[in-house]
């Protein structure tokens, strides 16, 4: 099978398995508070990923780079947790649809934190991409529910965690990376998440276990797809999620799905999508002066 292909292949999978994680989130019968469920995501997360455990190198972790741990784990556990609340209180699509945003988010703080240099055309592309999340949202025009602040808040957390690991990545191991976000976000969030400890029910135990293993094997299918193909190829294809969404919305919750969020979801695609593509090209244009 040719790598574009097989990268394609990959990416459509990942989108599946995030979409088959809301599925799950809404069908869990208990009302476990948000926090309490995203750290027994992360409890479950870590007894999946312990086979890893013998390959950690804690010992060469540098006190500046577990700071860096430390804040990541933080923005992410609480923007998980953002996302619970948001998966549990809107649509699946416009959960899908707002969660595209977070590459432009990225975009945006990659020149802050980096000092990466954008030109006009990806500063074009940013701004149809916050127009996209203004379609959706319509401020003004109707009443913005507290779960859709939710997930936009949860999509710059992410972005956040996303340009954190974009530095952990030059200095540390992949299992590193992936053993501390989840024994960090477990960590960061057990306090709280035991402030409002309801006791789950079997079903939902067994759901969120499910769940954290949906997840896991996404990222790793994200990972697998950026290998086989540029990022630029496949992140079309995430449009496929949103068809998910919006007919396991609908047969499942009878949720309809709203015109404004379907368009507004296609326009942030379209800019996310030439922001890759531009990523990409000033990628190639850099590999002759390093080598």
């Amino acid at each position: 099978m040719p790598d574009m292909t097989r990268g394609i292949l990959w990416m459509i999978l990942s989108g599946f398995m995030f979409v088959t994680v809301g599925v799950l989130v809404k069908l869990m019968d208990s009302g476990l508070p948000a926090i309490q469920s995203a750290f027994l995501r992360y409890v479950f997360g870590m007894i999946i990923i312990l086979p890893l455990f013998r390959r950690i190198q804690f010992s060469g972790i540098r006190k500046p780079i577990l700071g860096v741990y430390l804040l990541r784990a933080i923005l992410h556990g609480f923007s998980v947790m953002l996302w619970f609340f948001a998966m549990a209180t809107i649509p699946l699509a416009e959960v899908t649809a707002i969660a595209y945003s977070t590459p432009i988010y990225t975009t945006i703080g990659a020149v802050l934190v980096f000092k990466e240099k954008i030109r006009i055309r990806r500063v074009m592309a940013v701004v149809i991409g916050f127009v996209g999340t203004l379609v959706i949202l319509r401020p003004g025009v109707v009443e913005i529910s507290l779960g859709s602040l939710a997930q936009v808040a949860a999509a710059i957390g992410f972005a956040g965690s996303f340009i954190m690991a974009k530095k952990l990545v030059s200095v540390e191991s992949p299992v590193n990376i992936l053993f501390m976000l989840t024994a960090g976000c477990g960590i960061a969030l057990m306090p709280a998440a035991l402030a409002v400890w309801v006791t789950p029910s079997l079903t939902d135990t067994i759901i969120l276990f499910i769940i954290a293993s949906l997840a896991t094997l996404g990222h790793h299918s994200i990972t697998q797809a950026l290998i086989a193909a540029p990022l630029s190829a496949t992140q079309p294809f995430i449009f496929v999620q949103m068809i998910w969404a919006i007919g396991f919305g609908y047969l499942l919750f009878h949720e309809i799905p709203d015109i404004w969020v379907i368009f507004g979801g296609f326009i942030i695609i379209a800019s996310t999508t030439y922001l890759a593509h531009r990523e990409n090209v000033a990628r190639k244009k850099s590999k002759p002066q390093e080598q």
